[in-house]
């Protein structure tokens, strides 16, 4: 896997990025699609979809944190 090769570099740069105190301003970028909803008037609001779409590197931030927590939750058998 890729993400094998990477992720000490990886742990480097969110251990700064955190550490430091900064919050990227692409990390808080979404690209948003509206797609139009078959069969439906195009003047209504309901007759649209968003669908936003997040930093992919913003994601593997995420789960890497959300790993973290998960594995303090268990260790110390907090909300068990």
């Amino acid at each position: 896997m890729i993400i094998l090769i990477i992720i000490k570099d990886l742990i480097k740069v969110t251990s700064y990025y955190f550490a430091s105190k900064i919050i990227l301003k692409s990390f808080k970028e979404f690209i948003i699609v509206i797609l139009h909803k078959e069969g439906k008037k195009k003047n209504l609001l309901g007759s649209y979809k968003l669908i936003a779409f997040k930093n992919t590197l913003v994601k593997i931030l995420e789960k890497y944190i959300v790993n973290i927590i998960y594995k303090a939750v268990e260790e110390y058998r907090l909300f068990f």
